[in-house]
């Protein structure tokens, strides 16, 4: 008898122990899939179309690529690391079942390199119809840029305020044509230093990045006010927390303490391709087709923080810019 009963207590206990664990992973799935976000459901395809994607050898750039090339687009893969270019240009060949995939020296840390990817694109494509400037850099150390600027704003900012002039006029041509601009949440904290726009006086690592995802905003909207009319349309983006190389700076900085904490929540973390969404969205969404200027988040339009709709903030911006870059 006690041993039949003893049976059934531990039967009914591993059931409601099952029961807990199953509710408890279906609430973890869940909560993966909620933070996950938005997905891109378009279908549009871009046969003949060519796209140009800034830091496309790693992260939620590869990822991008690997859309774009599947919908049959020319892919112009712009990196820095030419070994890692080759390589993942191959990678999204191999994935995507396009071969028309190139590689372009870019290093947006240098003025005249840039100036020089340019010339090549006019040199070497009859058309640009998605322009998406991927690449970035964050939380790094008081770095200067070939041309004396701080690293994050030279990179972040200057480099591809500079190449999206650059390459404007083929844009132009190829319209309807679209510039996507890798923002971030972080936008939100930053503000502009007109007067120590490289952070000479006190430089501060996510302080400096803040501000030059705040002028990935800002562009994007003088950007859009000065296209009005072109066929040309511009997006500014949050693609959302994301596992990625670009924290390579920043975690060697946290202490080990933190680390322990931090490791677990990478569980809940996107991986490239849920962080890749809504820059494919921006890409190739046809709805937004008459939009411009905006800010999306998780493949939803969303309202910038308000020192990103700062339309006067936007044009000292832009005229500080291409003054610095030598557009002026």
């Amino acid at each position: 008898m006690r041993t039949s009963s003893a049976a059934r207590s531990f039967v009914s206990q591993y059931a409601k122990t099952t029961a807990l664990v199953t509710v408890a992973g279906v609430g973890l799935f869940g909560l993966k899939k909620w933070i996950a976000g938005g997905v891109c459901n378009s279908k549009a395809r871009l046969d003949g179309k060519t796209v140009l994607i800034t830091g496309a050898n790693t992260g939620i750039g590869k990822e991008t690529a690997v859309d774009m090339a599947r919908r049959g687009a020319r892919v112009i893969l712009a990196c820095r690391d030419m070994e890692k270019a080759n390589k993942a240009a191959e990678e999204v060949k191999k994935r995507s079942g396009n071969d028309s995939v190139i590689v372009r020296k870019l290093d947006l840390a240098s003025l005249q390199s840039i100036r020089q990817l340019a010339k090549d694109v006019l040199a070497s494509e009859e058309r640009l119809d998605v322009l998406i400037n991927n690449a970035g850099i964050m939380s790094c150390p008081k770095w200067k840029t070939e041309d004396g600027f701080e690293m994050q704003f030279g990179v972040n900012h200057l480099g591809h305020f500079l190449l999206t002039n650059c390459l404007l006029d083929l844009l132009k041509k190829s319209s309807p044509s679209r510039i996507v601009n890798v923002s971030s949440l972080a936008h939100e904290r930053g503000q502009i230093y007109f007067d120590d726009i490289n952070q000479d006086k006190d430089y501060q690592p996510w302080r400096s990045y803040a501000q030059s995802k705040l002028a990935n905003v800002l562009f994007t909207r003088e950007l859009a006010n000065r296209l009005q009319g072109t066929g040309v349309t511009a997006y500014s983006l949050h693609p959302g927390v994301i596992h990625t190389e670009l924290g390579r700076h920043f975690w060697p900085t946290v202490p080990l303490w933190k680390r322990v904490f931090y490791m677990p929540l990478v569980f809940f973390v996107k991986n490239p391709t849920e962080g890749a969404q809504t820059t494919i969205y921006c890409a190739v969404e046809e709805s937004l087709q008459n939009e411009s200027g905006l800010y999306y988040s998780d493949c939803a339009p969303k309202t910038a923080a308000p020192q990103g709709l700062d339309d006067e903030a936007a044009k000292k911006l832009w005229e500080l810019s291409a003054s610095m870059v030598g557009l002026m």
